[in-house]
C-alpha cells in the first residue's frame, strides 16, 4: 500500500544498517553528513555536534533523530544517497543494496528525480503491448524497467530482466526448464512458426550467449558493465517481442 509519508519505523531500519556499530557511518560522517543536509533543506536536527551532546545515545539511534527531522522527500534522498555512500559500500554493500531495493520498491514516489536512461522507449512500450497477456513476465520487465529509471542496481535490472524472459519461455514453451536449458525447445519452437532456419539458428545462438553473460554478471555478482544495460535491456526486449509475436502462428 503507498503511503505518501515515510513511517519513523523504515527510518529506524534504515538507521540501524547505515549507522550500524561495526559497519556502518561513523558517529562524525553521520553528524557531518546530516548536518549538510540540514542546511539545504533548512531545517533543525537535534544532533550537529559529535560527540553527541546527549549522554548514552548510539550513533544508529542519532542518525535516526536527525532523519526523522526532515519531510519525507528529504528523508528518502538521505538515506539512498547514504547506501551508496563509499564507507557503508565498503564495510556492508549488502545490507545497503538490500535496503535500497526497500526504499525504491515501497517509497520510489517520494524520490523527486529519475535518473535518465538512453532506453528506446518505443520498443519498451511495445514490448510491454506484447507481454500484456503473460502477467508474470510483464510484471518482471516493468519491474526492471522501473528500477532502471530510477538508478537501481543494475546487476538487479539484469536479474529481472533474464526471469522476465525465462518466464516467458516457460509459458511459451509449456516447460519450467533454466534458459541455458532451453536452447533446444526454442529453436524448434521459432521453426515451426515458420522462421527460417537461418533465423532459429541465430536467436538460439544469441540466447546461448546471452546466459552466458547473465550467468557471470548475475549469478557470479561480477561488476556490471554501466554502459552495456541499456543494450541488455534492449535485446532482451526484442527477444521477448519477437517470440510473443511468432507465437500464435505455426505452420502446417
Amino acid at each position: 500500500m503507498r503511503s505518501d509519508d515515510m513511517p519513523m519505523v523504515f527510518v529506524i531500519h534504515a538507521s540501524d544498517i547505515l549507522g550500524d556499530t561495526n559497519l556502518g557511518l561513523s558517529g562524525g560522517q553521520i553528524v557531518k553528513l546530516t548536518s549538510a543536509y540540514a542546511v539545504d533543506a533548512d531545517v533543525d536536527i537535534p544532533h550537529s555536534s559529535y560527540p553527541f551532546e546527549k549522554q548514552g545515545i548510539n550513533k544508529r539511534t542519532a542518525l535516526a533523530e536527525n532523519i526523522a527531522a526532515f519531510p519525507s522527500q528529504w528523508r528518502y534522498k538521505i538515506i539512498r544517497e547514504l547506501c551508496d555512500h563509499d564507507t557503508v559500500q565498503k564495510l556492508n554493500p549488502t545490507a545497503a543494496n538490500k535496503l535500497k531495493v526497500q526504499l525504491f520498491t515501497r517509497y520510489s514516489h517520494l524520490s523527486s528525480e529519475a535518473n535518465p536512461n538512453d532506453l528506446n522507449q518505443a520498443l519498451v512500450e511495445e514490448t510491454k503491448h506484447w507481454l500484456s497477456a503473460i502477467p508474470k513476465s510483464l510484471d518482471l520487465y516493468i519491474q526492471a524497467e522501473s528500477k532502471l529509471s530510477h538508478g537501481i542496481f543494475d546487476r538487479n535490472v539484469l536479474d529481472d530482466l533474464r526471469l522476465a524472459l525465462e518466464t516467458l519461455l516457460h509459458e511459451l514453451l509449456e516447460n519450467h526448464k533454466s534458459l541455458e536449458n532451453q536452447l533446444q525447445p526454442l529453436g524448434v519452437f521459432i521453426k515451426e512458426r515458420d522462421g527460417s532456419p537461418e533465423l532459429a539458428n541465430m536467436f538460439v545462438k544469441l540466447i546461448e550467449y546471452y546466459a552466458k553473460y547473465q550467468n557471470t554478471y548475475v549469478k557470479h555478482d561480477a561488476a556490471v558493465v554501466e554502459q552495456e544495460v541499456d543494450f541488455i535491456f534492449e535485446i532482451t526486449s526484442c527477444f521477448m517481442r519477437h517470440l510473443v509475436r511468432i507465437f500464435g502462428r505455426k505452420g502446417g
